[in-house]
Protein backbone atom coordinates (compact mmCIF):
# COMPACT_ATOMS: atom_id res chain seq x y z
CA UNK A 1 0.00 0.00 0.00
CA UNK A 2 3.06 2.24 0.91
CA UNK A 3 4.41 1.93 -2.54
CA UNK A 4 1.01 2.13 -4.45
CA UNK A 5 0.60 5.77 -2.10
CA UNK A 6 4.19 6.68 -2.76
CA UNK A 7 3.93 5.94 -6.74
CA UNK A 8 0.70 7.69 -6.92
CA UNK A 9 -1.01 5.36 -9.40
CA UNK A 10 -2.18 2.15 -9.02
CA UNK A 11 -3.86 -0.60 -12.02
CA UNK A 12 -7.37 -1.96 -10.88
CA UNK A 13 -8.98 -4.39 -13.27
CA UNK A 14 -12.74 -3.62 -14.17
CA UNK A 15 -15.15 -5.09 -16.54
CA UNK A 16 -15.63 -2.58 -19.38
CA UNK A 17 -18.92 -4.43 -21.07
CA UNK A 18 -21.18 -4.79 -18.57
CA UNK A 19 -23.51 -1.88 -17.96
CA UNK A 20 -24.07 -0.73 -14.80
CA UNK A 21 -20.73 -2.41 -13.01
CA UNK A 22 -17.84 -1.78 -15.23
CA UNK A 23 -18.75 -0.24 -18.86
CA UNK A 24 -16.78 1.71 -21.38
CA UNK A 25 -18.86 3.56 -23.78
CA UNK A 26 -18.13 4.05 -27.03
CA UNK A 27 -14.99 6.56 -27.27
CA UNK A 28 -14.60 7.17 -24.00
CA UNK A 29 -11.73 6.86 -21.96
CA UNK A 30 -12.83 5.29 -18.33
CA UNK A 31 -15.33 3.14 -17.51
CA UNK A 32 -18.41 3.81 -15.33
CA UNK A 33 -20.61 2.06 -13.06
CA UNK A 34 -20.55 0.59 -9.48
CA UNK A 35 -17.55 -1.47 -9.23
CA UNK A 36 -16.08 1.62 -10.85
CA UNK A 37 -16.97 3.86 -8.27
CA UNK A 38 -15.71 0.93 -5.10
CA UNK A 39 -12.70 1.25 -6.97
CA UNK A 40 -12.32 5.12 -6.62
CA UNK A 41 -13.08 5.11 -3.19
CA UNK A 42 -9.93 2.98 -2.57
CA UNK A 43 -8.00 4.79 -4.64
CA UNK A 44 -8.68 8.00 -2.72
CA UNK A 45 -7.94 6.32 0.72
CA UNK A 46 -3.92 6.25 -0.97
CA UNK A 47 -4.19 9.25 -2.05
CA UNK A 48 -4.49 8.29 -5.72
CA UNK A 49 -6.16 10.44 -8.15
CA UNK A 50 -8.83 9.12 -10.34
CA UNK A 51 -6.75 10.41 -13.11
CA UNK A 52 -3.84 8.16 -11.92
CA UNK A 53 -5.83 5.02 -11.66
CA UNK A 54 -4.87 2.53 -14.66
CA UNK A 55 -7.97 0.85 -15.77
CA UNK A 56 -6.99 -2.60 -16.91
CA UNK A 57 -10.27 -4.07 -18.99
CA UNK A 58 -11.13 -7.69 -17.39
CA UNK A 59 -12.48 -10.66 -18.90
CA UNK A 60 -14.71 -13.27 -16.48
CA UNK A 61 -11.61 -15.52 -17.10
CA UNK A 62 -9.24 -13.69 -16.71
CA UNK A 63 -9.58 -12.07 -13.07
CA UNK A 64 -7.62 -14.80 -10.70
CA UNK A 65 -4.52 -15.06 -13.62
CA UNK A 66 -4.34 -11.20 -13.55
CA UNK A 67 -3.62 -11.22 -10.27
CA UNK A 68 -1.53 -14.03 -9.99
CA UNK A 69 0.68 -12.39 -12.93
CA UNK A 70 0.88 -9.28 -11.52
CA UNK A 71 -1.03 -7.32 -14.38
CA UNK A 72 -3.18 -5.79 -11.28
CA UNK A 73 -2.93 -4.43 -8.30
CA UNK A 74 -6.35 -5.17 -7.58
CA UNK A 75 -9.29 -7.07 -9.39
CA UNK A 76 -13.26 -4.89 -8.66
CA UNK A 77 -15.01 -6.75 -11.35
CA UNK A 78 -18.11 -8.44 -10.26
CA UNK A 79 -15.96 -11.13 -8.68
CA UNK A 80 -17.62 -13.60 -6.44
CA UNK A 81 -15.86 -14.83 -3.19
CA UNK A 82 -15.65 -18.42 -3.56
CA UNK A 83 -13.06 -21.18 -1.65
CA UNK A 84 -11.47 -22.42 -4.94
CA UNK A 85 -10.64 -18.41 -5.80
CA UNK A 86 -9.76 -17.45 -2.29
CA UNK A 87 -7.20 -20.50 -2.60
CA UNK A 88 -5.32 -18.59 -4.94
CA UNK A 89 -6.23 -14.69 -4.44
CA UNK A 90 -7.44 -12.91 -1.24
CA UNK A 91 -10.70 -11.52 -1.53
CA UNK A 92 -11.89 -8.93 0.63
CA UNK A 93 -15.67 -8.03 1.31
CA UNK A 94 -18.30 -8.40 0.65
CA UNK A 95 -18.69 -4.84 -0.79
CA UNK A 96 -22.57 -6.01 -2.52
CA UNK A 97 -24.59 -9.34 -2.84
CA UNK A 98 -26.44 -10.66 -5.37
CA UNK A 99 -27.84 -13.77 -6.75
CA UNK A 100 -28.31 -15.60 -10.02
CA UNK A 101 -30.69 -15.44 -12.33
CA UNK A 102 -32.41 -15.78 -15.76
CA UNK A 103 -33.19 -13.24 -18.60
CA UNK A 104 -35.25 -14.39 -21.50
CA UNK A 105 -36.52 -12.79 -24.87
CA UNK A 106 -40.09 -10.92 -24.04
CA UNK A 107 -41.55 -13.51 -25.96
CA UNK A 108 -40.31 -16.41 -24.60
CA UNK A 109 -43.35 -18.35 -22.84
CA UNK A 110 -42.01 -21.76 -21.68
CA UNK A 111 -39.55 -20.48 -19.38
CA UNK A 112 -40.73 -19.39 -16.01
CA UNK A 113 -37.71 -20.17 -13.29
CA UNK A 114 -34.96 -22.15 -13.43
CA UNK A 115 -36.72 -25.62 -12.86
CA UNK A 116 -37.69 -25.50 -16.69
CA UNK A 117 -34.29 -24.80 -18.29
CA UNK A 118 -34.41 -28.37 -18.75
CA UNK A 119 -32.68 -29.44 -22.33
CA UNK A 120 -32.61 -25.15 -22.83
CA UNK A 121 -29.85 -23.77 -24.12
CA UNK A 122 -28.05 -21.22 -22.16
CA UNK A 123 -24.92 -19.56 -22.16
CA UNK A 124 -21.35 -20.51 -20.33
CA UNK A 125 -18.80 -17.93 -19.50
CA UNK A 126 -15.80 -18.99 -19.06
CA UNK A 127 -14.12 -17.99 -15.37
CA UNK A 128 -18.12 -17.38 -14.10
CA UNK A 129 -19.53 -19.13 -11.34
CA UNK A 130 -22.80 -19.52 -12.70
CA UNK A 131 -22.61 -22.76 -14.51
CA UNK A 132 -22.82 -24.79 -12.02
CA UNK A 133 -26.30 -24.50 -10.53
CA UNK A 134 -28.09 -23.97 -14.39
CA UNK A 135 -26.12 -27.37 -15.22
CA UNK A 136 -28.06 -29.16 -12.66
CA UNK A 137 -31.29 -28.43 -13.61
CA UNK A 138 -30.25 -29.83 -17.20
CA UNK A 139 -29.33 -26.66 -19.24
CA UNK A 140 -27.18 -27.37 -21.88
CA UNK A 141 -24.53 -24.88 -21.78
CA UNK A 142 -23.14 -22.56 -25.09
CA UNK A 143 -19.97 -20.79 -24.57
CA UNK A 144 -19.24 -17.11 -25.05
CA UNK A 145 -16.85 -15.10 -24.07
CA UNK A 146 -18.06 -12.12 -22.28
CA UNK A 147 -21.98 -11.54 -21.50
CA UNK A 148 -22.04 -9.14 -24.21
CA UNK A 149 -21.93 -11.60 -26.68
CA UNK A 150 -24.18 -13.81 -24.38
CA UNK A 151 -27.01 -11.04 -24.83
CA UNK A 152 -26.53 -10.92 -29.11
CA UNK A 153 -26.99 -14.03 -28.91
CA UNK A 154 -30.15 -14.43 -26.87
CA UNK A 155 -31.54 -11.11 -28.78
CA UNK A 156 -30.59 -13.26 -32.06
CA UNK A 157 -32.62 -16.44 -31.00
CA UNK A 158 -29.65 -17.97 -30.68
CA UNK A 159 -30.14 -19.18 -26.86
CA UNK A 160 -32.94 -19.83 -24.69
CA UNK A 161 -31.45 -17.53 -22.08
CA UNK A 162 -28.74 -15.78 -20.27
CA UNK A 163 -27.78 -16.84 -16.38
CA UNK A 164 -25.88 -15.10 -14.11
CA UNK A 165 -25.83 -12.30 -10.95
CA UNK A 166 -28.79 -10.60 -11.24
CA UNK A 167 -26.61 -7.30 -10.70
CA UNK A 168 -25.43 -7.77 -14.22
CA UNK A 169 -28.51 -8.89 -16.02
CA UNK A 170 -30.25 -5.76 -14.71
CA UNK A 171 -27.76 -3.58 -16.82
CA UNK A 172 -28.63 -5.16 -19.74
CA UNK A 173 -32.58 -5.01 -19.39
CA UNK A 174 -31.71 -1.23 -18.97
CA UNK A 175 -30.65 -1.35 -22.63
CA UNK A 176 -33.18 -3.76 -24.45
CA UNK A 177 -36.18 -3.11 -22.09
CA UNK A 178 -38.67 -4.15 -25.02
CA UNK A 179 -36.75 -7.11 -25.82
CA UNK A 180 -35.31 -9.08 -22.69
CA UNK A 181 -37.14 -9.66 -19.38
CA UNK A 182 -35.79 -11.35 -16.30
CA UNK A 183 -37.69 -14.04 -15.23
CA UNK A 184 -37.63 -16.06 -11.47
CA UNK A 185 -36.38 -15.37 -8.12
CA UNK A 186 -32.55 -15.48 -7.09
CA UNK A 187 -31.26 -19.24 -7.05
CA UNK A 188 -28.09 -18.73 -5.63
CA UNK A 189 -26.11 -16.30 -3.52
CA UNK A 190 -23.13 -13.93 -4.94
CA UNK A 191 -20.80 -12.32 -2.67
CA UNK A 192 -18.53 -9.95 -4.44
CA UNK A 193 -15.50 -9.08 -3.10
CA UNK A 194 -12.26 -6.78 -4.05
CA UNK A 195 -9.61 -9.25 -5.40
CA UNK A 196 -6.08 -8.82 -4.41
CA UNK A 197 -2.44 -10.82 -4.03
CA UNK A 198 -3.26 -13.84 -1.81
CA UNK A 199 -1.45 -13.52 1.82
CA UNK A 200 -1.47 -10.13 2.02
CA UNK A 201 -3.06 -9.11 5.45
CA UNK A 202 -2.27 -5.78 5.29
CA UNK A 203 -3.98 -4.86 2.25
CA UNK A 204 -6.68 -7.01 3.32
CA UNK A 205 -7.43 -4.65 6.23
CA UNK A 206 -7.17 -1.49 4.57
CA UNK A 207 -9.62 -2.76 2.29
CA UNK A 208 -12.17 -3.83 4.38
CA UNK A 209 -11.88 -0.35 6.64
CA UNK A 210 -12.29 1.19 3.56
CA UNK A 211 -15.63 -0.76 2.75
CA UNK A 212 -16.68 -0.14 6.53
CA UNK A 213 -15.92 4.05 6.02
CA UNK A 214 -17.91 4.20 2.85
CA UNK A 215 -21.02 2.63 4.52
CA UNK A 216 -20.41 5.00 7.83
CA UNK A 217 -19.98 8.13 5.29
CA UNK A 218 -22.45 7.45 2.69
CA UNK A 219 -20.31 6.78 -0.83
CA UNK A 220 -21.23 3.64 -0.68
CA UNK A 221 -24.74 4.56 -0.92
CA UNK A 222 -24.10 7.70 -3.32
CA UNK A 223 -21.94 4.83 -5.59
CA UNK A 224 -24.82 2.53 -5.17
CA UNK A 225 -27.58 5.27 -6.42
CA UNK A 226 -25.68 6.74 -9.16
CA UNK A 227 -25.01 3.44 -11.29
CA UNK A 228 -27.20 0.00 -10.07
CA UNK A 229 -29.63 2.32 -8.44
CA UNK A 230 -29.97 5.08 -11.33
CA UNK A 231 -33.59 4.87 -11.47
CA UNK A 232 -34.71 5.52 -8.28
CA UNK A 233 -33.94 2.09 -6.79
CA UNK A 234 -32.89 2.24 -3.24
CA UNK A 235 -29.76 1.56 -1.99
CA UNK A 236 -29.89 -2.09 -0.17
CA UNK A 237 -28.33 -2.18 3.46
CA UNK A 238 -24.55 -2.85 2.47
CA UNK A 239 -22.77 -6.32 3.77
CA UNK A 240 -20.81 -7.03 6.48
CA UNK A 241 -17.25 -7.71 5.29
CA UNK A 242 -15.64 -10.82 6.12
CA UNK A 243 -12.72 -10.53 9.02
CA UNK A 244 -9.53 -10.71 7.06
CA UNK A 245 -7.88 -14.29 7.10
CA UNK A 246 -4.74 -14.56 9.40
CA UNK A 247 -1.40 -14.87 8.40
Amino acid sequence: MAELAQAGSIRIGVKTDVPDLGYRTSGAADPIGFDVEIAKLVAAELGITEENIDWVSMTTSGRVESLLEDDVDLVIASFSITPQRSDKVGQAGPYYLTGQQLMIRNDEDDILDVDDMAGKSVCSVEGSTSNEAIVAKGANTVEYDSYALCIEALLDGDLDAVSTDGAILAGFIKMYPDELRITGLPFTSERYGIGYKLGDQAMCNFLREVLLQSYDDGSWKAAYESTLGADGIEAPIPPMPDECPPN
